[in-house]
């Protein structure tokens, strides 16, 4: 059912027994603020699909944000007069963040570059990454106090804690920089890849 003005949602959750003074200074910045969480969780999401190069789910999330957002903005808007709506919207808008994040977070999306560098040779990682079948290339290079060893990766996300927490066991000193990576030269591959693990996460998050 769609209510043209917050006189015909009232009027409806009266049925209900519900207050007007409940309605204008509970439930709707309640709804307002449920609808901040939703389409800036969305957009923290589709921000990181962009930066991946997931050109199809992007703006099917663009266009959610969107209409979420309208929604918000027009019960503001209709709610002018209310300091609790404009709070509602802050909050909802903060808390959205965090829960992007930690989404995103949860579904480890992507792909990142991992550089690490060490005075001596890592025979041990680079058994490690051997046996995990990961691609690697280890090149000399000249550092402030002599010769290390600079090793490069690509990863998926969802690997890295276990690959970081190897290289501390190997190497606790070891010095290491990480970044995001759009795309890999074997990209179709990669993204084919992807997609049943993205689905499979996604899914499993939402049952549990």
């Amino acid at each position: 059912m769609w209510y043209h003005s917050p006189a015909d949602m009232q009027e409806y959750v009266a049925n209900f027994g519900i207050s007007e003074q409940v309605f204008t200074y509970v439930i709707m910045p309640l709804l307002i603020f449920l609808a901040r969480i939703g389409d800036v969780s969305i957009n923290t999401l589709r921000i990181v699909f962009v930066m991946s190069g997931k050109k199809y789910i992007a703006p099917l999330m663009g266009f959610f944000e969107a209409l979420i957002w309208l929604l918000a903005i027009g019960q503001i808007f209709q709610n002018i007069n209310n300091p609790l709506s404009y709070i509602a919207y802050s909050g909802g808008f903060a808390m959205g963040i965090w829960v992007g994040m930690t989404i995103e977070e949860k579904l480890a999306l992507g792909r990142v570059l991992v550089r690490v560098i060490t005075p001596e040779p890592m025979p041990e990682l680079v058994e490690y990454m051997k046996e995990k079948n990961y691609r690697f290339t280890i090149v000399g290079a000249e550092g402030r106090y002599g010769r290390v060893q600079l090793l490069f990766t690509v990863l998926k996300r969802e690997k890295l804690k276990d690959f970081i927490a190897r290289v501390k066991t190997v190497n606790p000193k070891a010095f290491y920089t990480i970044e995001s990576v759009k795309r890999i030269s074997e990209d179709d591959f990669a993204i084919t890849e992807d997609r049943p693990n993205f689905a499979t996460r996604l899914f499993g998050k939402i049952r549990k």
